[in-house]
């Protein structure tokens, strides 16, 4: 396959982004203490190794990658979570190892930061076959990150706060809706 050089050159930085995080998931894996953490992170390891193998095939095969990422379902939850209450938090110095909180905290802005390089990439691609597999990527991430998100919400490891009916009543007074379905018939 031909790429661009800054193609290239972004499938590399993709490519190194992915090894970090293969090898920090089965570190994880090791560590985890929680079941569902374990469980989940176990479910979302296969599309991350699904994922750089084909990111290897791009970079290497002339046809690209023929496969398909399985991009996992979106699951929503009805409502937001709430917690309990907030555990605080207080970065240590000196480790071992990370507990449940620090291994979802990390995991969770593994996966903010892939997909954001994952989207940005996809904008600078003129390659159409990469550039939907950096899109299907970008959507990988986004929906493990929303499920990382919710576990931690519901443990009290990430602030959870709803917006104030103020902010919400001024936004609404703010922006009105546009009275066209089909805004192309003023032109006509």
């Amino acid at each position: 396959m031909l790429l661009g050089a800054h193609e290239a050159h972004e499938l590399n930085e993709l490519l190194l982004g992915c090894t970090n995080s293969i090898q920090s998931m089965a570190l994880f894996l090791n560590q985890a203490q929680d079941p569902e953490l374990r469980e989940m992170i176990s479910r979302h390891y296969a599309v991350h190794v699904q994922d750089y193998n084909m990111k290897v095939e791009f970079a290497t095969n002339r046809h690209g990658s023929r496969d398909q990422l399985n991009v996992p379902q979106l699951t929503m939850t009805p409502g937001m979570p709430s917690p309990g209450t907030y555990t605080p938090v207080q970065p240590q110095v000196k480790l071992t190892g990370l507990d449940d909180r620090g291994i979802a905290t990390s995991y969770l802005l593994t996966l903010k930061r892939s997909g954001r390089e994952y989207a940005w990439s996809a904008f600078e691609c003129s390659t159409v076959q990469l550039r939907v597999f950096l899109e299907d990527a970008f959507r990988m991430c986004s929906h493990q990150a929303y499920e990382v998100w919710n576990y931690m919400v519901r443990k009290g490891w990430y602030m959870m706060a709803t917006a104030p009916d103020q902010t919400l009543q001024t936004m609404g007074q703010m922006y009105r809706e546009v009275p066209y379905h089909e805004p192309m018939s003023v032109y006509r």
